[in-house]
């Protein structure tokens, strides 16, 4: 059994299979992970959800950021941006199931026989793999729970609180920690995040860091792979953090890593839906 993980879809579903085929990818006996936002701005959003729902037993799926405005417009059709690509899945006529099918997905997600961790956009520095596991499920408790399920959508846009406290209770709680797993890029060491700043490693606002550089990083001890920051284009130096949204959508590439060999695929993306130059992750408003 070979183990795959696969950055940002937003759906680009040509050059997921080119991927898939390359790797000669068994879905009866290989696994495939998704790092989140597997939907939106690419041409082919509801063929894509299709498609993975087709093989999901074959599947581990953490949410990123535009799977939660996914479900959050599901409930409110007005939550839709002119630039979304979203309407054909709230409309479609198996959309029930394949939201049912997102709800139950993870916003983190560890093998502990390879000690390999998987979120969005990453683990922030001031939580143990262990915390971040708890908190994380509190949210995906809630994603799954009918009568709580609207109340979170409603709340979780916005970029306060913008740091952790166990204090915090009630929506802004599942915020920050939605927050930290799927919109997060710079943070200080305390997990204060800067959630405007979109662009390269240099672009950090003063005091704030890529979340994986803090050298007192307290899950440094597990491999994380993570998606979301097009604009590193896979570039990480940091030991043990796998990057792998290399901006498929904006006419990059889409890469796939074997979690065990560390052998990496990439299929360029100029032919699969590209909406702009990759240089375009800089002004994407991401939220949630």
């Amino acid at each position: 059994m070979a183990v795959y993980a696969v950055g940002d879809l937003q759906g680009c579903l040509q050059p997921l299979k080119c991927l898939l085929e390359r790797a000669s990818f068994d879905p009866a006996v290989d696994r495939l992970w998704l790092v989140g936002d597997l939907v939106n701005r690419g041409p082919d959003s509801l063929e894509t959800l299709r498609f993975l729902y087709g093989m999901r037993d074959a599947v581990v799926c953490v949410l990123g950021n535009h799977d939660l405005h996914l479900l959050a417009a599901w409930h409110n059709v007005e939550r839709l941006k002119k630039s979304d690509t979203l309407l054909d899945i709230i409309n479609a006529p198996d959309a029930d199931q394949l939201f049912g099918w997102l709800r139950q997905q993870k916003l983190l997600h560890y093998d502990e026989a390879r000690g390999v961790a998987m979120a969005h956009a990453g683990i922030p520095p001031q939580w143990t793999l262990g915390t971040a596991l708890e908190l994380a499920a509190e949210v995906e408790q809630v994603l799954r729970d009918d009568t709580r399920l609207q109340l979170y959508l409603e709340g979780m846009y916005g970029n306060e609180p913008n740091k952790w406290s166990k204090r915090l209770a009630g929506v802004e709680r599942l915020r920050v920690i939605t927050n930290y797993f799927t919109r997060m890029r710079f943070c200080t060491a305390e997990g204060k995040l800067d959630l405007k700043s979109k662009e390269g490693l240099d672009s950090a606002p003063k005091g704030f860091k890529p979340w994986f550089a803090h050298k007192g990083r307290r899950a440094r001890h597990v491999e994380i792979i993570f998606g979301h920051w097009a604009a590193l284009e896979g570039k990480v130096d940091e030991p043990g953090v796998i990057a792998l949204d290399t901006g498929c959508v904006w006419g990059g590439a889409m890469t796939l890593y074997n979690v065990d060999t560390r052998e990496y695929h990439r299929c360029d993306c100029a032919e699969g839906g590209a909406l702009r130059s990759p240089a375009a992750p800089a002004t994407l408003n991401d939220q949630p």
